[in-house]
């Protein structure tokens, strides 16, 4: 199978209908297809190689000048590209094989390999978690077009752990059996990636420049795509510095040594090559946030709502200084429109998976400004506050009853669902500003008082006089109106 010719990535056609194209048919047709198919993981590291292959097609765009012009280049030079590098793009068969190394063998007599399955992240094979599929032990083979998305996505996201060794052109793997995480998985990093009304808009509106390259990477951190420069052994330190340390080199990466074996249903599985972490090196779609006074990447969470950190992500880079900011690609945000924003990750707990979470934003131009932003996380920050007024409200009235008050975590899920609904009117404090100085009559704080009640009513019930009386204990706690909201808040920064 060749990645170039046969058809494996999941797109959407105009009409909506999702069928699977190669990576030629892909190019061609990028200006038709609405977006990429797939699960959040498997849809970032797709958004990595169509950029990888985009940006080295382009050699650039060395500037935001030349980025302005570049979008009519992108299907003829990827084309071409494509063309020059098709041998490369090989899944099986004896010459160069995409994303695995060549003279890898197993340590143990007989050949032993491990399950294809292991290379999707959803399934339950081996020590993967169940929580995506209960189906194990069944020897799965996967069909090609599957291998070659979990592939990709293996490689960009495999947590660390325990892993085999294998032999790589006669010595062991590195990592004597232990391997970090992949590039794209460490703290459960959020990603981020402009939408436009086409792929082919997405794919240039992501595109980052040389000159920010050189700025945030340094003058050697551009790099190739590891295709190109091959890595042949663990010594190879051009290559090995060219994968691990260049944007380039680290869009499409080779965290692991794998062979895929032909039938579909097996693969050798060792570590492969090491990739540094931020701040050693940051990704170009994370958000870099300030935490206890250093900067740090922004995680995500499955008990807190990516829009909750839109305050963080929607940060647009400075060139004149190394700060917290958001993905790069921002950096080509209009200042006059919404700009459609979509953010993912993986969530995990050190090498165990949690769960995927996405959303999709459409943010405002007042998010890209400071007084905006600070509009905006303080509407977040006064939801919190409403949150814990309801827990207390709950708490209140459970005391009162001397009962334990175990409804309080689904309490907040429900507040936090309620609260979501509302999230253009969230939005229109990013707008005008102005609306924070008296958050609680505002649209936003209205509503949420409303979730609030709307909570604190499902439930308290108040069907006895003990009853009644506790609800009324705890309904103090609801209603209160915080008095930190009563004057106009200082948005300066």
């Amino acid at each position: 199978m060749n990645l170039i010719h046969d058809p494996w990535i999941p797109a959407l056609c105009p009409k909506g209908k999702r069928e699977l194209y190669s990576l030629q048919d892909l190019f061609a047709q990028a200006h038709e297809l609405l977006d990429i198919s797939a699960k959040p993981h498997e849809r970032i590291a797709l958004m990595r190689l169509l950029l990888c292959i985009t940006q080295a097609a382009l050699d650039g765009p060395m500037d935001e000048a030349e980025w302005e012009g570049c979008s009519t280049e992108i299907q003829p030079r990827a084309r071409d590209y494509l063309g020059k590098w098709k041998e490369a793009f090989e899944l099986f068969g004896d010459g160069p094989r995409f994303l695995q190394l060549d003279n890898l063998q197993s340590q143990k007599e007989p050949d032993e390999g491990v399950p294809a399955s292991k290379l999707d992240l959803t399934l339950a094979t081996g020590n993967n978690s169940t929580l995506f599929d209960n189906v194990a032990g069944c020897g799965r083979a996967l069909l090609p077009a599957s291998i070659a998305i979990n592939l990709v996505t293996f490689q960009c996201f495999s947590p660390g752990g325990r892993i085999g060794v294998a032999r790589w052109n006669g010595k062991d793997t590195p990592g004597k059996g232990s391997s970090n995480h992949a590039p794209c998985t460490p703290s459960s990093m959020v990603h981020g990636f402009v939408c436009g009304e086409d792929l082919l808009t997405t794919i240039h509106r992501n595109l980052v420049t040389r000159a920010t390259a050189a700025d945030v990477y340094g003058a050697k951190g551009w790099g190739r795509p590891v295709w190109e420069f091959p890595c042949h052994s663990e010594s190879d330190r051009d290559s090995e510095f060219n994968a691990t340390r260049t944007y380039l080199g680290r869009l499409v990466p080779l965290s692991r040594a794998i062979r895929l074996e032909e039938d579909g249903r097996t693969l050798l599985l060792a570590n492969g090559l090491d990739y540094p972490i931020y701040p050693a090196f940051r990704e170009a779609s994370a958000t870099i946030v300030t935490r206890k006074a250093e900067l740090a990447l922004l995680p995500a969470s499955t008990s807190r709502s990516l829009w909750r950190q839109l305050a963080a992500i929607s940060v647009q880079r400075r060139a004149s200084q190394e700060s917290a900011c958001g993905p790069l690609a921002l950096e080509h945000a209009p200042q006059t429109r919404d700009t459609k924003l979509w953010v993912g990750a993986l969530v995990t707990d050190k090498a165990k998976i949690e769960d995927v979470v996405e959303s999709t934003y459409a943010l405002p131009a007042g998010m890209f400004s400071e007084l905006g932003r600070a509009a905006y996380e303080r509407g977040v920050g006064y939801a919190e506050e409403r949150e814990s007024a309801l827990i207390q409200g709950i708490k209140a009235y459970a005391s009162a009853l001397k009962m334990a008050a175990s409804a309080c975590d689904r309490a907040r899920q429900q507040f936090w669902t309620r609260a979501e609904q509302n999230l253009s009117k969230l939005f229109d404090l990013s707008k005008s500003p102005d609306l924070v100085g008296d958050l609680p009559t505002s649209a936003w704080g209205a509503g949420l008082q409303k979730s609030v009640l709307a909570v604190y009513e499902q439930f308290c019930p108040r069907q006895s006089p003990r009853q009644i009386e506790a609800y009324a204990l705890g309904l103090r706690k609801v209603a209160e109106r915080p008095r930190t909201h009563h004057q106009h808040p200082d948005l300066s920064l």
